[in-house]
């Protein structure tokens, strides 16, 4: 559902990731883990069409995305929550959500999407900015979830959030990988987290990828000292 091959990524001069390659199916979630300036947030600005590739390509249920400009890459299945949520907080919860159907084939929110956080539903009037940081990113995910895409990509969705909050993020994308044939890719830095969330555990340090392991033959030790500073 998702390639990437060989991937290539400067800001200016400097080079920051180095032929990043992988891949993920349908259905499938995958984590990648690593320390703050590894190269998490380029990756994924990249794979959305935030930051072009120097070199290398990204496909989408096999459509080679590599050149398109980010609006055309949701036109093509991709969804992203970016670091930090990002949402419209003068929005009430419903407009917010509603910034994301651009593309969707009904103007009515799926109630799916309010299943799968009923606190949204109780605050669908409020104001965004009103929320919690556990509520916002709740917010950032259902506004990605509207477009109905192939792949979401969920850059630190954990940062800055309360534990109980962070178990019902990691509930929710469970739920969502049955109810739709979505594919889920998320950095983090919170291990338990993805290996609550992911079938497939990579590291990224200094732009590469330097390790590989499905869930279960994960070694919790020798992932969080690639995360210990």
């Amino acid at each position: 559902m998702l390639g990437v091959d060989d991937l290539f990524v400067c800001y200016g001069q400097s080079q920051v990731l180095h032929g990043i390659s992988f891949t993920a199916g349908a259905r499938e979630s995958i984590a990648i883990m690593g320390r703050n300036g590894m190269g998490k947030t380029t990756l994924f600005k990249s794979l959305i069409g935030l930051l072009p590739a120097r070199q290398g390509a990204v496909t989408v249920a096999g459509r080679d995305v590599t050149r398109d400009e980010a609006h055309r890459r949701v036109a093509s299945g991709l969804a992203y929550v970016p670091q930090g949520r990002m949402i419209f907080p003068t929005l009430t919860v419903e407009e917010n959500i509603r910034t994301g159907m651009e593309n969707a084939k009904s103007e009515r929110i799926p109630d799916d999407i309010y299943a799968l956080f009923p606190v949204l539903f109780e605050m669908r009037r409020r104001k965004g900015g009103n929320l919690s940081g556990g509520q916002q990113q709740q917010l950032a995910i259902a506004r990605a979830l509207v477009s109905d895409p192939k792949v979401l990509l969920l850059d630190e969705p954990t940062e800055g959030i309360q534990p109980s909050i962070i178990k019902d993020i990691a509930k929710a994308l469970n739920e969502i990988r049955k109810l739709r044939e979505i594919t889920i890719v998320v950095s983090e830095q919170v291990l338990s987290f993805a290996m609550d969330v992911a079938d497939r555990l990579f590291v990224i340090e200094g732009g590469r990828l330097v390790h590989e392991t499905a869930r279960a033959d994960t070694d919790v030790t020798r992932i969080k000292q690639y995360l210990s500073v």
